[in-house]
């Protein structure tokens, strides 16, 4: 049986001017497969692929711990 992987899109708000530093580091999480720096509402946007809910669980609570990160909001693609 094969498993499915865990798709999320995370929106990130940082403190002003440390989008490219906090873009950085989020890269350097392995499940983070793309990321971007975004102008609107949202600062950075994430992709992360997991194999479970619990993994996704762990790293949403990594980024939001970041100093530099005030507010997320996550997308769980069905």
């Amino acid at each position: 049986m094969s498993q499915n992987k865990i798709i999320a899109y995370i929106l990130i708000v940082v403190k002003g001017g440390c989008e490219y530093s906090v873009l950085e580091e989020l890269r350097k999480i392995e499940e983070v497969k793309e990321g971007f720096i975004t102008y609107g509402s949202w600062d950075i946007i994430v992709k992360v692929e997991t194999e479970n809910i619990e993994r996704l669980g762990f790293i949403v609570t990594k980024i939001r711990q970041m100093q530099e990160v005030e507010r997320t909001e996550t997308l769980i693609c069905a």
